[in-house]
C-alpha cells in the first residue's frame, strides 16, 4: 500500500509539474505574440501613435497601425497590398543578398568574378567568354541573353502562377494551402509547426523584408550617384565618414 501511495503521489507531482510548465509555456507564447498582434501590439509611434485606423486590427504581421493615406481601408485592397508587400519583401531579401555577396567575396576572399559589382556583373554575358555564375564555369555558364530571359519568364511565370492559384495542381496536390504561407512540403524543416513560433517568424520576415526593400532602393541610388557597389561605398564611408556620405554627393544635383 505504501508503495502504491508513493507511486500515485509521484505521478500526481509529475503531472502537476508538466501542467505547470505547459501553462507557463502557453503564457509566455501569448505574451511574446501579443506584442506584435492584436490591439495591444507595438504601434508605429509608440505611446504617441494615438488612435489607429479601425481596419488595422493587428491581425497581420507587421501591422503597426499606420495608414495615413487610407490605402488599406477596403478589405480586398488590403489583402492584395499585403500579398504584394510580402512577395516584394522576399524578392528584396534575395536581391540584397545577391548584390553584396559577389562584392564581399571578391574584396575579402579573393574570388575572381571578372566584375563583382551587381549592376555591372550582368553585362559580362555579352562578352566573348560569357558569364560564369560565382566565377565558376562548372556551376552555370551563360552566353545567350535570349535563353536566360526565356528560362526566367517560363520558370518564374509558372512558379508565380502555381503560387497565385494556391499551389493546386491536377491530382490534388496543394489543396487548402495558403498562397503566402503554404507550409507542408514547403516547410521541410518544420519551422512553422509551432503556432507561436510561426507568428513570430512572420513578423521577422516582414520586418527584414521591408528593410531589404529600402536597402535595394539605396543600392539603386548609390549606383546612380557614385557608380560604385554598396560594399565599396561602405568602405569609403568607414574610412572617411565626414567626406564620404550622402550630403557630399547631394551637392552634385544642385543647380549651378
Amino acid at each position: 500500500k505504501t508503495q502504491i501511495k508513493m507511486s500515485f503521489a509521484l505521478r500526481s507531482a509529475t503531472s502537476s509539474s508538466v501542467a505547470c510548465q505547459a501553462k507557463k509555456s502557453s503564457r509566455a507564447g501569448a505574451i511574446s505574440t501579443s506584442q506584435w498582434y492584436g490591439p495591444d501590439r507595438a504601434k508605429w509611434l509608440g505611446p504617441f501613435s494615438g488612435n489607429t485606423p479601425s481596419y488595422l486590427t493587428g491581425e497581420f504581421a507587421g501591422d503597426y497601425g499606420w495608414d495615413t493615406a487610407g490605402l488599406s481601408a477596403d478589405p480586398e485592397t488590403f489583402a492584395k497590398y499585403r500579398e504584394i508587400e510580402v512577395i516584394h519583401a522576399r524578392w528584396a531579401m534575395l536581391g540584397a543578398l545577391g548584390c553584396v555577396t559577389p562584392e564581399i567575396l571578391a574584396k575579402y576572399n579573393g574570388v575572381s568574378f571578372g566584375e563583382s559589382v551587381w549592376f555591372k556583373a550582368g553585362a559580362q554575358i555579352f562578352s566573348e567568354g560569357g558569364l560564369d555564375y560565382l566565377g565558376s564555369p562548372a556551376l552555370i555558364h551563360a552566353q545567350s541573353i535570349i535563353a536566360i530571359l526565356a528560362c526566367q519568364v517560363i520558370l518564374m511565370g509558372q512558379a508565380e502562377a502555381f503560387r497565385s492559384a494556391g499551389y493546386v495542381v491536377p491530382g490534388g496536390f496543394g489543396e487548402d494551402l495558403d498562397n503566402l504561407y503554404p507550409g507542408d512540403a514547403f516547410d521541410p524543416l518544420g519551422l512553422a509547426d509551432d503556432p507561436d513560433t510561426f507568428a513570430e517568424l512572420k513578423v521577422k520576415e516582414i520586418k527584414n523584408g521591408r528593410l531589404a526593400m529600402f536597402s535595394m532602393f539605396g543600392f539603386y541610388v548609390q549606383a546612380i550617384v557614385t557608380g560604385k557597389g554598396p560594399i565599396a561605398n561602405w568602405q569609403e564611408h568607414i574610412a572617411d565618414p565626414v567626406s564620404a556620405n550622402a550630403f557630399s554627393f547631394a551637392t552634385k544635383f544642385t543647380p549651378q
